[in-house]
C-alpha cells in the first residue's frame, strides 16, 4: 500500500514541462507555417503599433472611439505576443520536441485569459461609444468623457486580470500525471483539462461560466447597441450621414463577427463535442489572425483613419523637397 501511494505522489508532481505538438507533423508544413505566421505577426505589430501612433499623432483622432481603439490595437500586439513567438521559435520549429516549462505553460495560460477578456469588454465599450454618439449625440460628450472613458478602460483591464487570476490558479492547480505532451500550439484550458488525472468537470464548469458571463455579456451589450445603432442610421434622412455611420460600424461588426463567432465555438460548446485539430484551427483565427486584421478593418473601411494617415505621409513628404 505505501508503495502504491508514493508511487503515485511521485507520478503526480513528475511533471517539469510540457510539449506542445504545434499545427503541423511534416518538416516542410513546419517551415511554410514558420513562414506564414512570421509574415503575420510582423503585420500584427506593425499595424497596431502604426494605429497607435497615427491616434497619438493625429489630433482629430482624439475621440473616445479612437481612444477605445489604440487600447484595442495595444491588446492586440500584446495578444499576439503571448502566442506567435513561441510558434515561431525556429529551434522549437525543427526539433522533434517542442518544450515548454510548466512555470511558462500557465504564464502564458494567465496573459491570453487576460488579455483576451480584456478584448471583449473593449469591443464591448467601443459598441457602445457607438451607441451613444449616433443615437445621444447631444449626450456623447458628458456620457463619454474623458474620465468615465479612463475609467472604462481601467475596468476592462482590471476584469481581465482577475478573471484570469481565478481561472489560471484553477487549472494549474490540478494533478497532472498521465502525460505532458499537449495537442495544441498553446497553452489553453481544455487541452490542460485532458491531461489532468482528476476530476475536471468543476474546473470545466467555473471555465464555461467565466467564458460564458464575458463573451455572451459583452456580445448583448454588443448587439443591443448595433440594434439601435442600425435603427437609427436607417431613420437618417441624409445619405450621406447615414453611409458614414453604417460604413463605421460594418468595420466593428466585421471584426466582431470573427473573434466571437471562434472563441465561442472553442469555448461555450459541450466538453464531449471537443476536437483537437478542429480546435486549434478555430484558435489560429482569434490568436494569430484576428490581431492583424483588426487594424485592418478600422483602417480601410474608416475615412477619418485614412484621412490622417494620408496627412501624415504628407508631412513626412515636405521636408523632402526642401
Amino acid at each position: 500500500m505505501t508503495g502504491i501511494i508514493h508511487y503515485t505522489l511521485v507520478n503526480y508532481t513528475s511533471v517539469t514541462e510540457f510539449i506542445l505538438l504545434g499545427l503541423a507533423d511534416t518538416l516542410e508544413l513546419q517551415m511554410i507555417l514558420f513562414l506564414l505566421f512570421f509574415v503575420i505577426y510582423i503585420l500584427t505589430v506593425c499595424g497596431n503599433v502604426g494605429m497607435i501612433l497615427l491616434i497619438r499623432i493625429d489630433s482629430r483622432l482624439h475621440t473616445p472611439m479612437y481612444f477605445f481603439l489604440a487600447n484595442l490595437s495595444f491588446m492586440d500586439v500584446c495578444y499576439s505576443s503571448t502566442i506567435t513567438p513561441k510558434m515561431l521559435m525556429l529551434v522549437d520549429l525543427l526539433s522533434e520536441k517542442k518544450t515548454i516549462s510548466f512555470a511558462g505553460c500557465f504564464l502564458q495560460l494567465y496573459f491570453f485569459i487576460a488579455l483576451a477578456t480584456t478584448e471583449c469588454i473593449l469591443f464591448g465599450l467601443m459598441a457602445y461609444d457607438r451607441y451613444v454618439a449616433i443615437c445621444n449625440p447631444l449626450l456623447y460628450p458628458l456620457v463619454m468623457s474623458r474620465t468615465v472613458c479612463l475609467k472604462m478602460a481601467a475596468g476592462a483591464f482590471t476584469a481581465g486580470l482577475l478573471n484570469s487570476m481565478v481561472n489560471t490558479s484553477y487549472v494549474s492547480s490540478l494533478p497532472f500525471c498521465a502525460s505532458n505532451v499537449i495537442h495544441h500550439f498553446f497553452c489553453d484550458s481544455p487541452p490542460l483539462f485532458k491531461l489532468s488525472c482528476s476530476d475536471t468537470s468543476l474546473n470545466e464548469s467555473i471555465l464555461s461560466t467565466f467564458a460564458g458571463v464575458n463573451l455572451v455579456g459583452t456580445l448583448l451589450v454588443i448587439l443591443t447597441s448595433y440594434s439601435h445603432v442600425l435603427f437609427s442610421i436607417f431613420r437618417m434622412h441624409s445619405g450621406e450621414g447615414r453611409h458614414k455611420a453604417f460604413s463605421t460600424c460594418a468595420s466593428h461588426l466585421t471584426a466582431i463577427i470573427l473573434f466571437y463567432s471562434t472563441a465561442i465555438y472553442t469555448y461555450l460548446r459541450p466538453t464531449s463535442s471537443y476536437s483537437l485539430g478542429q480546435d486549434k484551427v478555430a484558435s489560429v483565427f482569434y490568436t494569430v489572425v484576428i490581431p492583424m486584421l483588426n487594424p485592418l478593418v478600422y483602417s480601410l473601411r474608416n475615412k477619418d483613419v485614412k484621412r490622417a494617415l494620408c496627412s501624415v505621409i504628407t508631412r513626412k513628404r515636405i521636408p523632402s523637397f526642401l
